[in-house]
């Protein structure tokens, strides 16, 4: 073994804990939930960092579909979905998304990132182009590198600039032209226009493509997403997603669009045929999880007015905040070290948060990236607005 490696990574290692950049992992000892309990601590921390949007990570109808399932299809699979790793559970999820999202078809993957990992290689050539938001998510960022496509990059939410890229990408001849965007920027909580990008990409006959991570199960009629937030699912070609987020929490990724497209993706794309199948627990509690999703007007309607009881309070406190009206509303800070400081004095509080730094964010704008949860109560939130306030002061972030 090589010594000088070992001591190299080490040295790195304490750089990146003396410039408040390494990052901690608290261990939870309770289902994901509003309040959980961390670090094997007596009393409960209120959860302020969390995907799980509309308090599903936990509902029993997903774990009684769950343990169902286990007891008809097994724990696991045990292979890919080419070989003999295909469940009628597979299928009909696959066919409950594409209906829910009104696409002709869907396939699932490991994870999101698989998904948009796996989408760009599959379509895509060195005689096409890919345009892509700057601030879109990692995983688009890894998937459209492991593309020969030429790629292009245009500022965040930049239509000027996304003009200016399409006609770049035309001009050098590109044969098929892909725009690609986050349907909510994750660490900004804003949401991405997509009745201009779906103009312009009309305009130069390029197809759109939109990770809706966060936006699936929260926004638009029936919790869709983005596209329906403006009312243009049309418009929209491909859709990216996860069920680890308001979906159940648990993992797995999904694109769902046009049959071809699709038919495609089940031929080449490299982390759906060489990564085992989802286990029959996680697919039929997502079923289950799309079904609730979509009558859940009543559950969406929570969550918009806690994020606005969430966003007032703290702008009234004096903090800059980040994003529209989405449940994701990060506080900046900019310092790394002091959003650390800032995130252990509101762990002593018995508020769970998580400080954001360079990579995950750019240098300079660290921020403490905080989500609503529709099961929190307004005294709950009451109770979080006093520890940041305090902590606030007391850290000079505000």
């Amino acid at each position: 073994m090589s010594e000088s490696f070992l001591h190299s990574l080490t040295d790195d290692l304490s750089v990146l804990e003396q410039n408040g950049l390494y990052k901690h992992e608290r261990q939870m000892t309770s289902a994901q939930s509003a309040q959980i309990n961390i670090d094997g601590q007596d009393r409960p921390f209120l959860n302020l960092c969390s995907n799980n949007y509309l308090g599903l990570a936990d509902n029993p109808a997903l774990i009684t579909s769950a343990t169902k399932a286990m007891k008809t299809h097994g724990f696991g699979v045990a292979s890919v979905r080419f070989i003999c790793g295909t469940l009628d559970l597979h299928r009909t999820l696959e066919k409950r998304l594409a209906t829910y999202l009104e696409k002709d078809d869907a396939i699932l993957f490991a994870s999101c990132f698989d998904a948009n990992a796996g989408l760009f290689e599959a379509l895509l050539g060195p005689q096409d182009a890919i345009i892509s938001d700057s601030l879109n998510h990692a995983s688009l960022i890894d998937g459209i590198r492991l593309s020969k496509a030429k790629r292009y990059r245009y500022a965040n939410r930049d239509m000027v600039d996304l003009r200016c890229q399409l006609i770049n990408a035309k001009a050098q001849g590109a044969r098929r032209l892909l725009v690609v965007t986050d349907g909510v920027f994750s660490m900004g909580g804003t949401i991405a226009p997509l009745p201009e990008i779906s103009y312009l990409s009309k305009e130069f006959d390029a197809l759109v493509v939109v990770d809706d991570c966060h936006a699936t199960g929260i926004l638009g009629r029936a919790g869709k997403g983005t596209p329906w937030l403006y009312d243009q699912p049309a418009n929209v070609d491909v859709l990216t997603g996860t069920f680890g987020k308001a979906l159940g929490g648990a993992l797995g990724g999904y694109i769902c669009g046009p049959q071809p497209v699709i038919d495609m993706l089940r031929q080449r794309a490299r982390p759906y045929l060489f990564s085992n199948s989802l286990p029959p627990a996680i697919v039929a509690a997502s079923i289950t999880a799309l079904d609730m999703v979509e009558d859940a007007n009543h559950i969406r309607e929570k969550l918009s007015a806690n994020t606005m009881l969430w966003r007032n309070g703290l702008q009234k406190i004096g903090f800059e905040i980040l994003g529209d009206t989405h449940p994701i509303v990060p506080i900046m800070v900019g310092d790394a070290a002091k959003a650390t400081d800032f995130q252990n004095t509101l762990y002593a509080k018995g508020i769970f948060v998580t400080a954001f730094s360079y990579p995950v964010v750019p240098k300079g704008q660290a921020r403490i990236r905080t989500q609503m949860n529709a099961r929190m109560t307004e005294e709950q939130i009451g109770f979080a607005l006093q520890a940041f306030g305090q902590a606030g002061v007391g850290t000079g972030v505000c």
